[in-house]
């Protein structure tokens, strides 16, 4: 029978890495792929940041967001992962017939919004339209280029010891849309949606010794550190009670049969950095806004390699796996 794309595959875990490594990288195999970050450092007279996402979440409008300013957020927030400074957008839009000009205002009001609070311009673009019924109302895609300012040294540098640290709270976005898409939504919960640019470069220009940093979107914080330690001589740890979760994130998911670390986020952070350093880099994520809950939630361990590993309150210790499947499609 022939193998078909379903919606596993857009989940962030081991189907879409499966795509990437088996069919995507062959088909465009170059030097600048590198390490498949959230973007890619391009050589020339200026080192460049380069990165692009497309959106398609569901319902459009959530607690806390919508497209229009995912689309802004996320791809500013990959730029900065790579130690950039993000400038510039494209914004390509594919409509489907029958959307109402006022949800296409509101989205384009949405996403100048939020590029003038990241400081970054859009100045360039597209527009498609498609018959109705195959578009689901709106799709996005962002590109972003930004200006390298801080060398990070990547994966190669992670060592036994390193401390694993995040800037907030987990799985709000994942939990949010999933509430908001089954007309469940009460309360205050809220996707925590934002631009991450501002905590990068106070976090970069500390002069901690960081070894790399990324945005557990799809996939959530477990997936994203599986990413780190496949392969790779060394593993992580993480200590459940030391994680962020919001009491109603963690009633939510109860209800729903998810697991926060699993859930997508769409304004934190996670990164790696010398065990000497993280309290200080604590001190300065958590004297801002986006990094206000941030905490020390893990450690690299030299044994088992290439796993990771959450420690439970009991004292037990059990490996988490990259995401199977679904978990939640359609949230970014």
């Amino acid at each position: 029978m022939e193998e078909i794309i379903t919606l596993d595959y857009g989940s962030g875990g081991k189907k879409t890495a499966r795509l990437i490594e088996e069919y995507i990288v062959p088909a465009f195999d170059n030097s600048a792929l590198g390490e498949l970050g959230d973007g890619a450092l391009l050589p020339g007279g200026a080192e460049l940041a380069f990165s692009t996402d497309s959106f398609v979440v569901s319902p459009l409008f959530f607690p806390g967001g919508d497209i229009g300013k995912l689309a802004v957020c996320g791809t500013v927030n990959d730029v900065s992962m790579c130690g950039a400074e993000p400038k510039f957008l494209s914004c390509a839009l594919i409509l489907e017939e029958g959307l109402p000009l006022e949800t296409l205002k509101r989205v384009l009001r949405s996403m100048r919004l939020a590029a003038d609070e990241a400081g970054v311009q859009i100045v360039t673009g597209d527009t498609k339209v498609v018959e109705k019924g195959r578009g689901d109302g709106l799709y996005i895609n962002t590109s972003g280029i930004g200006v390298r300012k801080y060398r990070l040294p990547g994966l190669g540098a992670v060592q036994p010891g390193d401390a694993v640290l995040v800037s907030g709270t987990l799985g709000d976005h994942g939990t949010a849309v999933m509430l908001a898409r089954s007309g469940m939504m009460d309360g205050e919960l809220r996707s925590d949606c934002a631009a991450l640019n501002r905590l990068t470069e106070a976090m970069l220009s500390s002069g901690a010794d960081l070894r790399i940093l990324r945005d557990p979107t799809r996939g959530g914080l477990a997936t994203t550190l599986n990413e780190f330690t496949e392969g790779r001589a060394f593993g992580i740890e993480l200590t459940e009670d030391l994680i962020p979760v919001r009491p109603e994130v963690r009633a939510a998911c109860d209800m729903l049969g998810l697991d926060p670390l699993y859930c997508a986020n769409e304004g934190k952070l996670t990164c790696i950095c010398a065990a000497e350093d993280a309290e200080r880099l604590l001190s300065v994520m958590r004297g801002l806004p986006e990094g206000r809950d941030a905490a020390l939630v893990g450690v690299v361990t030299d044994d088992p390699r290439g796993r990771v590993t959450l420690r439970t309150p009991l004292g037990g210790r059990r490996i988490l796996q990259k995401l199977a499947g679904a978990q939640l499609p359609r949230i970014c």
